[in-house]
């Protein structure tokens, strides 16, 4: 499964979220990348700040481990505020909301994350508290059953999401500001691993961190991830100080490539080079093929395939680039759908 992978951009477990919190960054100063959400979230506090004002509710959305909670938290810490954490698929009911919203002191920060997960009823619920703040809360059933209305302490609600196509509209309507997180260059990822290493008490020469940066596919927790990794090999087959055959050899137990690549991302490179001719094949052809679930395709390995070249989305499927064919060893045979396009133009 792919929350097995050392290459998952899932948190591993609760354990790994203590790790990545005790590296996570406490100001806008020490985060690393995301320079123009950065300048943007600065000018937005400073202005809220001047005003005593909470800020206008936020989205992060973007692909997994690139600091979406690092930020929320971060921005409770500028603003000097309280932040309470929750996730959409734990929010079931309106009592279990209306919990959350009545222990909000004013300008608190509420941070849900996977909020695209949030039931209709649920989501329909908070429509108010974010424009009004205030909710009506239905009390007993039947013929007992009355409303009351609750005033809310004027709150921030940050929102976090790795599929923002999968959020309704009025509730994306209801966020004042909406930032998309990109991957992290390599050079960015090597200056979070210098500060995670140094936080470590990790002794590290700068050449075996940017080995590992250039395989941690944009993903700072991917990339701390390694670290651990290969911090446990340094101290029982090394002398405990990270360097590049230290670095190499680790990954290489991992089956990680220069690139980044495990084998489950060489199978499905693999599999469409060879089984389906280059391609266009579908997704669930492809799955079932590899015995894989589609979601972990389409969510752990597609999003760097995609980003690095070595996969094309087209109407009919998935296909196989040259630079992929390369990489795995095996002859590319040209883009079937650009030929038929070009089939197409002739006539």
């Amino acid at each position: 499964m792919a929350i097995d992978r050392v290459l998952s951009n899932e948190s591993m477990s609760e354990q790994e979220e203590h790790f990545n919190s005790a590296l996570r960054p406490k100001t806008l100063d020490e985060v690393v990348g995301q320079n123009s959400v950065k300048d943007k979230l600065s000018i937005a506090i400073q202005a809220a700040k001047q005003r005593n004002e909470p800020l206008e509710h936020i989205l992060f959305y973007g692909p997994p481990g690139l600091g979406k909670t690092t930020l929320a938290n971060v921005i409770a810490a500028e603003m000097g505020s309280a932040i309470r954490v929750s996730s959409g698929p734990a929010l079931v009911k309106q009592g279990d909301v209306m919990g959350l919203l009545t222990n909000v002191g004013s300008g608190d920060i509420l941070f849900i994350d996977e909020i695209h997960r949030l039931s209709t009823s649920v989501e329909e619920f908070i429509y108010p508290a974010m424009e009004d703040f205030k909710v009506d809360f239905t009390v007993d059933s039947g013929l007992h059953a009355k409303t009351i209305n609750f005033p809310l302490k004027r709150f921030t609600l940050i929102g976090a999401t790795t599929r923002a196509g999968l959020l309704s509209a009025p509730l994306r309507g209801r966020f004042g500001m909406m930032y998309h997180l990109e991957f992290y260059s390599p050079d960015d990822l090597a200056l979070i691993l210098e500060r995670s290493a140094r936080l470590l008490n990790l002794p590290s020469a700068d050449s075996a961190l940017e080995m590992i940066a250039s395989r941690s596919r944009g993903t700072p927790r991917i990339a701390n991830r390694l670290l651990k990794r290969v911090r446990d090999y340094a101290q029982v087959k090394g002398s405990g100080q990270l360097n590049k055959d230290i670095v190499d050899k680790a990954l290489k137990m991992e089956q990680i490539d220069e690139l980044g690549l495990d084998e489950l991302d060489r199978a499905v490179l693999r599999s469409i080079a060879t089984v389906y001719d280059g391609g266009p094949a579908g997704i669930e052809a492809i799955a079932a093929t590899l015995g894989e679930e589609r979601d972990t395709l389409e969510d752990v390995v597609e999003p760097y395939m995609l980003q690095i070249g070595f996969l094309r989305r087209t109407k009919k499927g998935r296909e196989i680039t040259e630079a992929a064919c390369k990489h795995i060893g095996v002859k590319y045979k040209g883009s079937k759908t650009a030929s038929s396009d070009e089939q197409e133009d002739m006539f």
